[in-house]
């Protein structure tokens, strides 16, 4: 029996614990075996014995090598690979792809089946510690009993509190959608299966669609072929919402008046409470990306629009059917009698449903108007999208929320009036509340643009009123010249405008903004913000473009440089008077955690934006304004991802205060969202960290802490940036030992990988950047720069250590900081990274290679002497099971793709096919011949690129991380 065959055993696995009860962990061993057990039979019926043993082989050699970091293991696993025909390769890619991802479910069914334990125990729920989660009850009582709020206090937190999540298309998900459907069903099975009442029969029948959709996912290509639009991006970012989140919301809100009554409130959140919020960047998000076009951005908006209306029209009749009442009180009665009585010429298609209702069914009266107007705002939306006109009026329609929720408060109002409180608190609250979460648009597109895009068109403007170029002004001279045409009325400039491809992109997308209904948009993001004529330049843009209603203008500062200097650019912008009168007392500043890192590194990145918050909110408190922070995190850790309640927690005091804005992009999406009880999870953390974090802030770190960070940040920032940026070949280094060169064949995003098309690390994306890190293994932009800071701290005092252990044990931030780059070193490999430098790296190059790798170890070393740890995740043995179950699929598709790339990239490489696949079998294995040409346009040799993509998402999908 193969390696592999042992650990789809069920049996064999469980002999491996102490008999008696499954445990949680034995637990995931038996849904994973389940999973491959079956998915080996279906690739042995469709493509033979001889794949299998391959499969088996390769599992055998991977974990040889796990148990015993052999190199010679990877280079025995090399050679059996690169023997292989290109059909064959792609299904052994394919196969340890796919087996990556049923490992994945495997784990989801099993952290919902831990989960439903704990609860019925009474013990904390979250998959890692209590820590890391609590639900918004667990928060609630907390608050209460241990931190003595009063109920009424906390009450009053939140529903004055707010979570903004905003949705990204940033290019993360490597998974295609069709596929992830797919998976959802496994999923669905793998748990109808294990439950407790499942009949004989029933077993049959879902063991069966079991092995149907594992053989539907594995049949289904798993490369998109060419790139999706921003309205691909759109759409399926939008299909969350019809799944998971339109019914989620309401759902959750439920649950929240519940832990208040459970703590003596027996008063409801308002329904108008704005605790949840949603927007969006897809088809907004125009920094870098040509594709993101202003035609994109007005269909994206009408789209949503024509959904908004969509879910709410399928959603009134069921509202109608309920509220079949007759009594309602003498305002409601009045309303319904005119309406009834009224031709309804506005309804035509309607005429006949109007005559149905009885005089004595007020409620379905006034539902009934609602209807038709939701009706024609679809259709007028749908009609616009597809044609540009629409011959339905618009006072037709539904044109503000406010118009909206009348008659559905109206409805309210009167069944509470008639002693039918309970009824109105039915359906009726849920709608309302969607309605107030979601409104007519469904979510609230963002607008990003770069500002030198900006900047282009300030001085394409005042070269052409003859004042000089805007571009060589100083800063002083900017605003003074903006604020002057702030406060005056002049039109700048007219249709002879000279413009550029570029400046009239800008142009266009802000009328397309004064164009469409004000509640479409959410704010206009400046990215490369530096200084407050960015701000003030968009706010005169905006004016004369005709923005009736301006968007609120967020800064986002992102480079090391820009964050030390964002406090006091904001402080010269609230300066301003004209300013502090146009925001009304509220700002929004967004931080990036992205670039900031591959700027300088996580380390000395995450401590300069701890500083920036504070910074920043105290320059707000001087200016009398509400400062509302935006976080930009990415998925991965070097982007800024980790445990939500942890990051929310770990943020410097004062710095949420009840209101959070934050990105949710590419795989964090489907993490989220994905299926009705991960949304309700992924709102229940946001609202209980926040709600937490304002009501009991973090303590704030000592002053020898801060110093200490200080320091350490400068050597790690040296560190860093010595290595990435001033090691002359260290671009040449990096294109060689990652498939940084390859990673836009993946197809997974609309924006190109680069700023711009030329230029090297600086102009890289920083998804691009940590992905190619993530798919070595060698994870290089979260740990660099830790190694040297912790051994420059530890050098100058041994005495130190106890000072960084206590900062550890004692400092939210630095923990959570800490312990994300500890999981990190935990899914790392050196020698896998030393793999694809021995194949890709030229031999001058090897000894910087090993340098790396050197100071990666020793980085290692240092870390888990601060964390006090002896071995990595020691304090949470099941994450470091997780990780280990996937360890020999991953190493697989590592040595796969080192080698595919290896063939890629150097002609002269030959490999010899082994004896027993010859021709004749190729030609008899159709379906590995079919593999090879689903990509005939390829300019590698057969087989190669979709060898190599496949491995970069199976890569992707053990590591739960692309960028």
């Amino acid at each position: 029996m193969s390696k592999l065959e042992k650990h789809v055993s069920i049996d064999a696995q469980l002999r491996l614990v102490v008999p008696g009860k499954i445990s949680d962990d034995d637990k995931l061993v038996e849904y994973d075996a389940i999973l491959l057990d079956r998915f080996l039979d279906i690739l042995q019926a469709l493509h033979g014995d001889d794949i299998r043993e391959t499969v088996q082989d390769c599992y055998e050699f991977s974990a040889e090598y796990e148990g015993q970091h052999d190199p010679q293991k990877l280079e025995e696993l090399g050679n059996m690979l690169t023997s292989l025909d290109p059909g064959d390769s792609i299904v052994v890619a394919k196969s340890f792809s796919h087996m990556l991802n049923l490992a994945n479910l495997a784990e989801e069914v099993q952290i919902a089946y831990r989960r439903r334990i704990k609860l019925k125990k009474g013990d904390f729920v979250d998959e890692n510690s209590a820590a890391t989660e609590s639900d918004i009850e667990e928060t609630i009582k907390r608050l209460v009993v241990q931190l003595k709020k009063s109920p009424e206090e906390v009450f009053d937190a939140l529903k004055n509190q707010t979570v903004d999540l905003v949705l990204t298309a940033h290019p993360t998900q490597s998974v295609r959608r069709s596929l992830l459907k797919k998976h959802g069903r496994i999923r669905n099975c793998l748990i109808q299966l294990n439950a407790k009442d499942i009949t004989p029969d029933d077993k049959q029948e879902l063991d069966e669609a079991l092995q149907r959709e594992i053989q539907a996912a594995f049949r289904t290509d798993e490369i998109r072929r060419t790139p999706p639009t921003p309205q691909d991006e759109m759409r399926a970012g939008m299909s969350y919402f019809h799944e998971t989140i339109w019914k989620g919301v309401p759902k959750f809100l439920r649950r929240v008046d519940t832990a208040l009554k459970n703590i003596g409130i027996n008063e409801r959140v308002p329904y108008n409470a704005p605790l949840i919020q949603f927007s969006s960047w897809m088809g907004g998000d125009r920094d870098g990306n040509p594709r993101v076009t202003p035609e994109v951005t007005r269909d994206v908006c009408l789209l949503a629009r024509m959904m908004a209306a969509n879910l709410y029209y399928s959603q009134i009749e069921d509202l109608m059917f309920e509220l079949s009442m007759w009594r309602c009180s003498d305002e409601l009665r009045l309303r319904a009698n005119e309406l009834h009585s009224s031709s309804r010429k506005d309804a035509k298609h309607y005429i006949e449903f109007w005559k149905k209702i009885p005089p004595n069914e007020p409620y379905r009266v006034i539902l009934g108007e609602v209807r038709d107007k939701l009706y024609n705002t679809r259709e007028r939306s749908r009609h616009l999208l597809a044609h540009g006109l629409s011959d339905i009026p618009e006072e037709a329609t539904f044109t503000n929320v406010e118009q909206f929720l009348e008659p559905l408060e109206l409805c309210y109002r009167s069944l509470c009036a008639c002693g039918d409180q309970p009824i109105a608190d039915g359906s009726l609250l849920d709608f309302l509340r969607q309605v107030s979460t979601f409104g007519l648009s469904l979510v609230r597109l963002d607008i990003r643009q770069e500002s030198d895009r900006h900047t282009d068109v300030m001085d394409a403007i005042t070269k052409h009123l003859g004042i000089g170029s805007y571009r060589d002004w100083p800063e002083e001279q900017r605003q003074g010249w903006l604020l002057s045409e702030l406060r005056g009325k002049r039109p700048l400039f007219g249709p002879d405008l000279p413009k550029t491809e570029e400046i009239a992109d800008v142009l266009e997308t802000l009328h397309v903004i004064a164009e469409l209904p004000s509640d479409n948009f959410g704010a206009y993001i400046i990215s490369m913000a530096t200084a407050p004529s960015d701000v003030l330049a968009v706010e005169l843009l905006q004016r004369e473009c005709h923005v009736k209603k301006p968007l609120r203008v967020v800064p986002l500062f992102e480079k090391l440089a820009d964050l030390e200097a964002a406090p006091a650019a904001v402080a010269r912008l609230f300066s301003i008077d004209w300013y502090r009168n146009r925001i009304n007392g509220k700002q929004e500043v967004m931080i990036g955690y992205s670039d900031s890192g591959k700027d300088a590194g996580r380390l000395s990145a995450a401590w300069q934006l701890y500083k920036a918050q504070e910074e920043l909110v105290k320059v707000a408190k001087q200016y009398g304004v509400k400062l509302t922070m935006f976080h930009g995190r990415g998925g991965t850790v070097g982007r800024g991802g980790g445990p939500t309640h942890l990051a929310i927690l770990s943020q410097p005091p004062d710095t949420i205060h009840g209101s959070l804005r934050v990105t949710v992009q590419g795989e964090v999406i489907e993490q989220s969202f994905g299926e009705e009880h991960l949304c309700f999870r992924t709102l229940q953390r946001f609202t209980a960290a926040t709600l937490e974090h304002g009501m009991h802030p973090p303590v704030p770190p000592r002053p020898e802490w801060r110093a200490l960070m200080d320091e350490m940040a400068v050597v790690a920032t040296k560190e860093y940036r010595s290595v990435v940026f001033q090691e002359p070949r260290f671009v040449e280094y990096f294109r060689l030992a990652t498939p940084e060169l390859e990673y836009g064949r993946m197809n997974i995003g609309s924006r190109p990988s680069k700023r711009k098309p030329s230029g090297g690390i600086e102009s890289l994306r920083a998804i691009p950047w940590i992905f190619a890190w993530t798919q070595t293994r060698f994870h290089l932009p979260v740990w660099l720069g830790f190694g040297a800071a912790f051994k420059h701290i530890l050098d100058k005092d041994i005495r130190n250590l106890s000072m960084l252990q206590a900062m550890y044990n004692e400092w939210p931030f630095f923990r959570v900081t800490l312990d994300l780059v500890e999981m990190v070193f935990a899914k790392g490999d050196p020698g896998i990274a030393a793999l694809y430098d021995k194949l890709l790296v030229s031999e001058d190059l090897w000894a910087f290679g090993e340098r790396l790798r050197a100071n990666y170890e020793e980085t290692k070393s240092l870390l888990l002497q601060v964390a006090g740890h002896k071995d990595l995740l020691e304090g949470d043995p099941y994450l470091r099971q997780r990780l280990k179950l996937r360890d020999s699929y991953i190493t697989t598709l590592n040595v796969c793709q080192a080698c595919t790339l290896k063939r890629i990239r150097d002609p002269n490489f030959h490999v010899k096919v082994r004896p027993h696949i010859s021709k004749e079998i190729m030609e008899s294995n159709k379906a590995a011949a079919e593999l090879v040409n689903l990509n005939p346009a390829s300019e590698y040799a057969p087989g190669l690129e979709d060898t190599l993509i496949l491995t970069m998402k199976g890569i992707a999908a053990g590591m739960q991380n692309t960028g």
